[in-house]
């Protein structure tokens, strides 16, 4: 790597999972492998709530004045420089849904978003790394694992043309590795958002049990699973088409994902496609969303694409009201649809797990776009009672295997995902 070479200031920003720290730890291990002092790496980790492509965060990595700069795992969308200045230089790594117009200009990139089956951001950035020295395999192959799991599952099989892993899973077993996955990801999640003890956990060890013993990061998995557990048991609302289910919850900390993950497990209907759950608490004045493809759905020819979906719904129309709002606006102009005005950060990352940060009343408009709450009309011969409706979806109350009793029974949140 000419950034190793050059012995010049480097910065590594990557996300806040499992998979974007294990790639910049990865990044950070081979740059010094290659010669590249720790004093000439820096690592700039984004602040709750924003985005690599604000201003603010432009500025913090500013201040740190690197020639060379790696993104890592952010996704990425079409914009001015990262830096204003032309002798820095950009790597974006990525595996999110992009097109080769969505990237910062004068950066570089590789994604892996059009070829499946898709890496994950790690597992790219240890096919890269894994050539350029011979000690790369030996440090790095359980860090690439623990983010690739991060990201794909604890089930995934390690087979062409993914690498073979055989020999760090015998090491150090799937078992624990899949421990520090689940403890990775809970720091970012908590209302603190200490992604920082998640990164030194990482960075300071060669041996990933040793990271199991981290008291900061068990601590705050417990945080994590008990605000997944006061949560998880909202009750659901559907849009007319009966495609969405929409579960909104209050909560600080970053759970949206966890219980999206946990229902998208269970939930069912013919009609299903997305499930969402809406956090009204994370961000002042914001409402973030996660979705997830349920299992029902997984299989459906053509597939679901919940970034599709979504942006269907927000290219839709509201029925004029009584003009209150060319009042408003002095405008006798119809308003734009709200895709044109939800911004940068609406139905973004990959077609089977997507969401966003949005305004409250932005939101709100979706949820009437979409009719959440409401009735579609009865085609003609169609038959069957909301309480038989409910019960096809698993969520009737007069059963006794309630996805509330799933849940109820369930002391422990699982946080890896």
């Amino acid at each position: 790597m000419s950034s190793a070479q050059s012995g010049k200031q480097t910065l590594i920003v990557p996300d806040k999972d499992a998979d974007g720290l294990s790639s910049g730890a990865i990044l950070r291990h081979t740059l010094m492998l290659l010669g590249l002092p720790a004093n000439r790496i820096d690592v700039h980790l984004l602040s709750k709530g924003h985005t690599i492509h604000s201003d603010f965060e432009r500025e913090q990595m500013a201040a740190h004045k690197p020639a060379y700069i790696f993104i890592v795992d952010h996704g990425s969308r079409s914009g001015p420089p990262v830096m204003n200045t032309e002798d820095t230089k950009t790597l974006i790594i990525d595996h999110h849904h992009a097109t080769d117009a969505d990237f910062p200009e004068g950066s570089e990139h590789v994604t892996a978003c059009l070829s499946p089956p898709v890496a994950t951001s790690s597992l790219l950035t240890y096919e890269i790394c894994e050539p350029l020295h011979r000690e790369v395999r030996d440090r790095c192959a359980w860090l690439c694992i623990v983010g690739t799991h991060g990201d794909l599952g604890n089930t995934l099989k390690w087979e062409p043309p993914f690498p073979d892993m055989r020999e760090p899973m015998r090491k150090y077993t799937k078992k624990v590795l899949n421990d520090v996955v689940s403890l990775i990801n809970a720091p970012r999640r908590t209302a603190t958002y200490d992604v920082r003890s998640a990164w030194d956990a990482l960075c300071e060890t060669a041996n990933p049990a040793s990271v199991l013993k981290t008291p900061r990061l068990l601590a705050a998995r417990a945080e994590v699973n008990a605000e997944v557990e006061r949560c998880t048991h909202a009750a659901p609302s559907f849009s007319a088409d009966g495609k969405v289910a929409v579960f909104r919850i209050r909560s600080e900390a970053q759970v949206h994902p966890v219980i999206a993950t946990r229902w998208a497990g269970h939930l069912q209907s013919k009609a299903l496609e997305i499930v969402m759950v809406a956090n009204e608490g994370y961000l002042e004045g914001k409402v973030n969303f996660s979705c997830r493809i349920p299992r029902c759905a997984r299989s459906r020819d053509p597939p679901v694409s919940i970034i599709a979906r979504l942006r269907y719904y927000a290219s839709l129309t509201e029925p004029e009201t009584d003009g209150s709002e060319v009042a408003e606006t002095g405008s006798q102009e119809p308003r734009k649809p709200l895709l044109e005005r939800v911004g940068d950060d609406f139905a973004r990352g990959h077609v089977q797990a997507s969401g966003g940060i949005v305004d409250v009343d932005h939101f709100e408009e979706l949820m009437r776009l979409m009719k959440v709450g409401e009735k579609m009309p009865k085609k003609k011969g169609e038959n069957g009672s909301p309480a038989k409706q409910k019960k096809k979806a698993g969520i009737d109350s007069g059963q006794k295997n309630t996805l509330m009793g799933y849940f109820g029974s369930k002391s422990t949140a699982s946080t890896s995902s």
